[in-house]
């Protein structure tokens, strides 16, 4: 077990919309990694609005473990607002964070353990990524894009599987509601000068739920952050 000397305390949060399928089974291996670590732990749930039960999944675990939170959207606001919403309400000097949609295992936390202690941000990049062919190759685009405009140095720009240092993040205004999050996350942290690492994790299909982010209207939408944040950022 890797335990790095900047492990003294860790949020984990995840955003979900309609991942009543999932979030429960995501809490409880997330529990179960914090326990085994031994570490001062919270775990945030980003509810973004969702139409099923995963609000009241979410609940159900808060009275059995007063270390799981609900952050709740009373309507849906898009991905990236949710991903703000959990980096906002972290408390601990550690912040992971995945997606509800359970294509990563938590228990790869240790490969991210096993760099932060050198840097300020470790993000993984997708081992084999298990999504169709269209999503790998719109992937390959965007990390190329957001790597010219940026100069990230990532292979995977919006692989859902990263470690803060939080105070790297004091102060950070993050403004994406949509798929930009990941890189203008990243963009922000190293026009600070923040040192980022990568790593890579497995990645598993999607076996229960439904994927929304990628709808044509939030597309165009990320594209119109893009280049605003671009000129922002110059």
């Amino acid at each position: 077990m890797i335990k790095p000397k900047a492990l003294t305390s860790l949020s984990v949060f995840f955003p979900c919309y309609n991942e009543a399928e999932n979030v429960g089974t995501l809490i409880r291996e997330s529990v179960e990694m914090a326990d085994r670590y031994g570490v001062d732990y919270e775990i945030v749930v980003v509810d973004d609005g969702s139409r099923d039960r995963t609000a009241e999944i979410v609940s159900e675990w808060r009275e059995k473990n007063p270390r799981v939170r609900l952050v709740r959207h009373s309507e849906n606001k898009g991905y990236g607002a949710a991903v703000r919403s959990g980096f906002e309400n972290a408390a601990k000097d550690l912040v992971f964070m995945t997606d509800g949609d359970r294509q990563f295992r938590v228990a790869e936390i240790e490969k991210l353990f096993s760099k932060i202690d050198s840097c300020d941000v470790v993000t993984g990049y997708r081992i084999g990524r298990r999504d169709k062919g269209y999503r790998r190759l719109n992937g390959r685009l965007w990390t190329a894009l957001t790597r010219f405009l940026f100069g990230l140095p990532v292979r995977d720009v919006d692989c859902a599987f990263k470690l803060v240092r939080r105070h790297a993040m004091e102060n950070l205004k993050l403004e994406s509601n949509q798929l930009l999050i990941h890189a203008e996350f990243l963009a922000r942290l190293k026009k600070r000068g923040c040192k980022i690492e990568e790593i890579g994790v497995t990645h598993y299909p999607r076996e229960k739920g439904k994927a929304t982010a990628t709808a044509p209207l939030r597309v165009l939408k990320t594209f119109a952050e893009l280049f605003r944040l671009y000129w922002r950022l110059r």
